[in-house]
């Protein structure tokens, strides 16, 4: 998606002029202006002429929906993650209290829960209702992977009489929003889709960090800990942590440099060769006595041997690399003849479960406030993002049409690198 000079298509799409005065006029007096822009680049170097910008997201004055005429919906897909609570928390208080909307229903399970056919009934969220919730994990809305037709579910909006959705997901769910919100326009339907980028593994291109990952990263590093000590605990010990990271290591890199204990980061986008590693592994064995591993869950899928499968959502299914490279390194040094003990953790589904912390509460609330104020100002197949310190509106196509992953020349991995000590190319 990009337009004829080669910088990215930033172009937001909207449903028409705003002609309504934005009820929050009566509680701020700083509002965002139509031309109000965010530069994509961060260094001098890098910008270009033209210079590419993202649109700045906030509050407008003037709006395209009458608050207190609509519906708004929320659904949320895919796996969990640290703070879908505080998300849907935010977008509720932000659309009752900020706009008068009245009626706000949480479409349950996913996509399933939008389609009219399945006849799964929504929630009707009230401030009430979502007082607490962000001090549980998981969503009280509940999750689904895998898409439903888009004919389906615009029957459920039109039922509903919804004007603005909010999609919150990763790519599989953005990529959803954006064909809903095509097909809403090819029906000259004028109802807002706004997207609420969640992903643990922080992959989503074009929003510096996703919801999620800061809590995510805190957890991990008490795996680490663990792992640490255990290693520690017996004649070369190893400890051995398997994180979330399908295609992209940032959970297991931040982890890592949160840890000063951690002697091998693998990721998905270092390759290593197994005789590599198994050989420096060896070499700090037998001058150290104990290893501490944190593993990326997507790292060295190409070293095993086994049949492609896919989820519903397409994804495919990854080997389990923790239990290949624990058995691979017992072998290693049972043939060796050097007496290990090693210690696997794979802590991923109690990381992703928890309630957000502090830092990530903050964000969220943040998302769901611009998130609200897109919809209301009619944009429509947006995504909220976060770039160069501001929140910024970023066209869904723009944001899936590649994945965010560690440059292996990045200044935040030269970081891993300095702190583990590992050999680079193993």
């Amino acid at each position: 998606m990009h337009n004829g000079s080669g910088s990215p298509n930033t172009h937001i799409r909207t449903l028409g002029t705003s002609h309504f005065s934005s009820p929050l006029q009566s509680q701020r007096d700083v509002f965002v202006e139509e031309d109000s822009r965010v530069l994509l680049a961060s260094m001098l170097d890098e910008l270009q002429n033209p210079p590419a910008t993202f649109e700045l997201a906030g509050p407008r004055r003037k709006i395209f929906f009458n608050p207190t005429k609509i519906a708004c919906g929320i659904v949320t897909c895919g796996g969990l993650c640290p703070g879908l609570n505080d998300v849907i928390r935010s977008v509720v208080m932000t659309l009752s209290y900020s706009y008068g909307v009245e009626r706000i229903y949480g479409f349950r399970y996913g996509y399933a829960g939008l389609a009219a056919s399945l006849g799964i009934e929504p929630l009707l969220l009230t401030p009430e209702v979502v007082q607490d919730i962000h001090d549980d994990g998981g969503t009280v809305l509940g999750s689904s992977r895998g898409p439903q037709d888009s004919g389906d579910m615009i029957e459920r909006l039109q039922q509903m009489d919804v004007r603005i959705l909010f999609a919150v997901g990763g790519d599989g769910t953005l990529r959803g929003a954006s064909a809903l919100a095509q097909e809403l326009q090819n029906r000259d339907l004028p109802i807002s889709v706004i997207g609420i980028p969640k992903t643990i593994d922080n992959d989503i291109h074009w929003i510096e960090r996703s919801f999620g990952v800061a809590t995510a990263v805190e957890e991990a590093s008490r795996a680490l800990e663990a792992a640490h000590a255990e290693a520690r605990g017996a004649y070369n010990g190893i400890g051995l942590v398997k994180l979330m990271g399908r295609y992209s290591g940032f959970i297991t890199a931040h982890a890592t440099l949160a840890n000063a204990d951690v002697n091998f980061c693998l990721v998905p986008e270092a390759p290593f060769s197994l005789e590599g590693f198994l050989a420096a592994l060896e070499e700090r064995l037998l001058t150290r006595h104990h290893a501490v591993i944190a593993l990326a869950e997507g790292a060295g899928q190409d070293l095993i041997q086994g049949e492609e499968t896919k989820d519903a959502s397409g994804n495919i299914r990854l080997k389990d690399i923790g239990l290949f490279l624990k058995e691979a390194i017992g072998r290693h040094f049972d043939r060796k003849g050097l007496e290990t003990t090693i210690k696997y953790i794979d802590p991923s589904y109690i990381i992703r479960s928890v309630p957000a912390n502090a830092v990530d509460s903050e964000f969220c609330l943040a998302l769901g406030q611009h998130a609200v104020h897109a919809g209301m100002s009619g944009r429509t197949e947006v995504m909220v993002g976060y770039w160069n310190q501001r929140f910024t509106h970023v066209p869904i196509a723009l944001a899936t049409q590649q994945r965010k992953q560690i440059d292996p020349q990045s200044e935040l991995w030269q970081q891993v690198l300095g702190a583990t000590g590992q050999p680079r190319g193993m």
